[in-house]
């Protein structure tokens, strides 16, 4: 079995900030109108930060909250691990509840990596220049989709069913979960506030798709991506929970490098991950995490994302 990077220093003397992280996993909060009801396990409803420390032989990564801290530690955990021991290196792990924050870290320097919503990196490319490294390939293919779903239970069968009904976006920066949507209602010359009687941000799909199968809300949308892999290895969610439309495809969600990472460095990661299915090791993650493999990939892949947000100028930035 592959010898564990060392995941941050002194571990046991982090467990308190570790424990929350294990147990945060659906705060939801509302962008208007009354709260519907959260479902909350952690005490503060806080997720969890774990600072970086520059060192010269430690490299900081951030992963965007895409599925909740829970979820992300226990499935990024081996591919970092993977990461740092090819590299030589140890790591720590930076969590973010907001999208934006993920964004700003890495527009600050602050950390060396961080995977991101296909949506975060296209306005970080564009207002900072923030760069691609490497994506995932799965099922043969570099796009992924934006999912409407609903109660396995419920008589709503396409978006028109939804009109007046409570609805679950992930991230204000959110592409699948957020600006298609908004970019489809749009379609219709409507607007969440104008189409549904309350909407809330629960800023990851997992809480987003747990909100629908307990019926918190009558309907959301979220990454296919995620809503595929849960549905694939763990379907207590999702079996209770219906697609009723797919998107169009979109660039798949990549991993990024602040523009002014040492480029030694940044050679050094891209080559790792575009090697990693070549490995026996490297190819036993990447199938528990169901990615083929790492690419190349160009910024035109984002084109149709651009122009969602150039159809969408007066979108607050609180609501994309």
């Amino acid at each position: 079995m592959m010898k564990r990077s060392r995941l941050l220093p002194r571990f046991l003397r982090l467990s308190y900030l570790l424990a929350p992280l294990i147990l945060c996993f659906l705060s939801i909060s509302c962008d208007r109108q009354d709260p519907l009801p959260e479902i909350d396990l952690t005490q503060s409803g806080r997720t969890a930060i774990l600072e970086p420390k520059p060192s010269g032989d430690e490299f900081q990564v951030a992963v965007g909250a895409m599925i909740s801290p829970h979820e992300t530690f226990i499935h990024y955990r081996e591919l970092l691990d993977y990461l740092a021991e090819k590299a030589g290196k140890s790591y720590q792990l930076v969590l973010r509840k907001k999208y934006q924050e993920v964004n700003d870290a890495v527009r600050d320097g602050e950390v060396d990596l961080a995977l991101v919503c296909s949506g975060a990196y296209v306005q970080g490319h564009d207002q900072f220049g923030m760069e691609l490294l490497v994506a995932p390939m799965v099922a043969g293919k570099t796009v992924y989709y934006s999912y409407l779903i609903v109660n396995k239970n419920s008589t709503i069968r396409d978006l028109e069913d939804l009109r007046g009904k409570t609805f679950a976006f992930t991230d204000p920066m959110s592409n699948s979960g957020r600006l298609s949507p908004v970019a489809l209602l749009a379609e219709h010359g409507e607007t969440p506030e104008s189409f549904f009687t309350k909407t809330i941000f629960t800023y990851s799909h997992d809480k987003s798709i747990k909100a629908v199968a307990h019926g918190l809300v009558d309907g959301a949308a979220v990454d296919s991506l995620i809503w595929d892999y849960f549905n694939a290895t763990n379907d207590e969610l999702t079996k209770e929970t219906r697609i009723i439309h797919t998107s169009d495809p979109y660039g798949i969600p990549p991993l990024v490098v602040p523009p002014g990472l040492d480029p030694a460095l940044k050679a050094r990661f891209r080559e790792i991950f575009l090697a990693m299915h070549t490995d026996p090791a490297g190819l036993k993650i990447l199938q528990t995490i169901r990615i083929e493999r790492f690419v190349s990939v160009d910024d035109s892949l984002y084109t149709s994302i651009r122009a969602m947000e150039a159809l969408l100028p007066g979108l607050p930035a609180e609501e994309k």
